[in-house]
């Protein structure tokens, strides 16, 4: 009846036959048991190993298995799973898995919808959990054994994910580099993993903005992202300093928020602060670079609708931090101290930050905290 409507368009077919063979000639029932018989080619064409695409497939199965009706079989988990790796993996249209699968586009872009979320929704809690305090902890220990920036607790940066232009949507998503993007906002650690993320908001937002508006940002202003308290830095006996994240000129300075000092007058006390401060921050940019090498789906404009674009990104983060979630235990590191810094005097968060930051910069040009080669890498590039 629905067919014999005016305006409607006659379906010509139920299944195509094309699509009908995917059974025989599809990719995943043609490929899928010999890519298991070689480690190397399937962790190409997955972008993971089989060890890692089966606990991860453990994971999901149960939300990935639907039921077959009269009508047709439903797809399998594992098929579902390849299929969604595939596009992150490439980037590739759903035109193009269409003809490779053997499934119609339609199919594919409810698969690779679904997915998305339910790898979003089962991976979250345990691969970007809600930091502790000892997890604050151990990130900071990181940090100072990788880049020697004490009491950092993470570097903050947001990249641009180009998107198709969405309809009616006006200048909201055209950004700075003259095209359209959503913005992943995050903080990572120095195991170039991911802390806390913000996805999804417009492209012609500045990250400041983004950052305050954010969850992370208002907890952070709000303290209730279970920072540790201030302690020394290492080797020094002034007072304690507080735990901060380390970014770029685009985010506003305040005690727990770090960033250099402007260019104009550099002297070599602030060129070696703004040294020892990008060799903290380059961690969330090589993370970042991380992802779009392994899921090569960010090196070209998704062409997909703003959810689904959001979807993709939940999905990939997650992935990112999936195999290599970190099991370190708690450092247990006293950090109390009876010196104080005062942080709370009236004024703007600014003028606590600037102080923040005269103590760091101080101490990255004290016996206690300098690099042997700090002068010799600011005087080189300058």
């Amino acid at each position: 009846m629905l067919d014999d409507e005016p305006g409607r368009k006659r379906r010509r077919f139920w299944v195509h036959p094309i699509v009908a063979q995917r059974c025989q000639k599809g990719q995943f029932h043609k490929l899928y048991t010999d890519l298991r018989q070689d480690a190397f080619k399937f962790k190409s064409y997955c972008r993971m190993s089989i060890a890692t695409f089966d606990q991860l497939l453990d994971c999901l199965h149960p939300d990935l298995t639907l039921v077959d009706t009269s009508m047709r079989r439903s797809i399998c988990p594992e098929q579902r799973l390849l299929v969604t790796l595939r596009i992150l993996a490439t980037g590739n249209s759903f035109a193009s898995l269409h003809f490779e699968f053997l499934l119609g586009i339609s199919t594919i872009s409810g698969i690779v919808s679904h997915t998305c979320e339910v790898i979003w929704q089962h991976l979250r809690a345990a691969v970007v959990p809600t930091p502790t305090a000892a997890d604050w902890l151990r990130i900071a220990d990181g940090f100072y054994q990788s880049a020697q920036f004490p009491n950092c607790i993470g570097a903050l940066d947001g990249k641009h994910i180009r998107v198709k232009k969405p309809p009616h949507s006006g200048s909201r998503y055209f950004n700075y580099k003259q095209c359209f993007s959503v913005v992943l906002m995050a903080l990572a650690d120095s195991n170039y993993k991911f802390v806390i993320v913000d996805i999804g908001a417009y492209g012609s937002t500045s990250d400041s903005r983004i950052f305050s508006a954010a969850r992370m940002g208002e907890r952070l202003r709000q303290n209730q992202l279970a920072l540790p308290e201030p302690s020394r830095l290492p080797g020094s006996a002034g007072p304690p300093a507080p735990f901060v994240i380390v970014f770029d000129e685009g985010f506003a300075l305040s005690p727990h928020m770090m960033r250099p000092f402007p260019r104009r007058d550099l002297d070599d006390r602030k060129r070696i602060f703004n040294y020892r401060l990008t060799r903290a921050r380059r961690y969330v940019e090589c993370a970042f670079g991380i992802l779009s090498s392994k899921w090569r789906v960010f090196q070209s404009s998704i062409q997909m609708k703003p959810d689904n674009v959001t979807l993709v990104i939940q999905a990939c983060v997650m992935l990112h931090n999936f195999h290599d979630a970190s099991t370190d235990a708690d450092l247990g590191l006293n950090m109390t101290s009876s010196v104080s810094l005062d942080l709370s005097r009236p004024g703007r968060p600014r003028t606590a930050g600037l102080a923040v930051r005269e103590l760091f910069a101080d101490y990255f040009c004290s016996p206690e905290g300098a690099l042997s080669w700090q002068l010799d890498a600011i005087r080189g590039s300058h």
